[in-house]
């Protein structure tokens, strides 16, 4: 039996931990080979990939630093990704054209049952190194929430919530899936 933690949070089982992080880990790898498509193929059909942008903003506004009714970087459904992977794949994507090079590094997963029988609650923290022609090298580093559900012998992503350290993001452009 799983005991909880102090937030009500479930841990899983060590091998479904494993296969969790497995999972990260490949998906990892196809954004960094640009494997675009079976990355696309990762994802519920009711995904919501949302980056919110970080505002700055003091511990006593209630506020917070985001907000799903302010600005995102990203705010996206399956067609909304599509679209974007379909841009990148364009000879006329001259921002991506020669492409950056990414590194991403997922570390710090934890995982959690979901409220779901079929659904698990994944937090994890990133890094993903980008490199561009001769000397342009942004580094992104942040925290995601992300709900997995069963497919399969596998999972999809059905929800991502993408948190960035940097309230602005200094690089020239911003191409990239965290």
């Amino acid at each position: 039996m799983n005991a909880k933690t102090s937030l009500n949070e479930v841990p899983v089982d060590r091998d479904t931990h494993h296969r969790v992080e497995q999972f990260l880990y490949r998906e990892a790898r196809l954004l960094d080979e640009e494997r675009w498509d079976d990355w696309l193929a990762l994802m519920a059909d009711d995904i919501h990939y949302w980056m919110p942008t970080m505002e700055n903003r003091r511990r006593a506004d209630k506020n917070g630093p985001y907000g799903l009714d302010r600005g995102a970087l990203y705010n996206d459904n399956l067609l909304d990704l599509t679209r974007r992977v379909t841009r990148f794949k364009q000879p006329s994507c001259w921002a991506e054209d020669p492409p950056t090079r990414h590194a991403h590094v997922i570390t710090g997963v934890e995982v959690f049952q979901g409220e779901n029988d079929d659904e698990y609650i994944v937090h994890s923290t990133f890094v993903n190194y980008r490199s561009r022609v001769e000397k342009d090298n942004d580094l992104l580093v942040g925290r995601r929430e992300d709900v997995l559900r069963i497919e399969g012998d596998s999972f999809k992503i059905a929800r991502r919530k993408i948190f960035m350290t940097q309230s602005v993001l200094m690089a020239k452009n911003f191409n990239a899936f965290i």
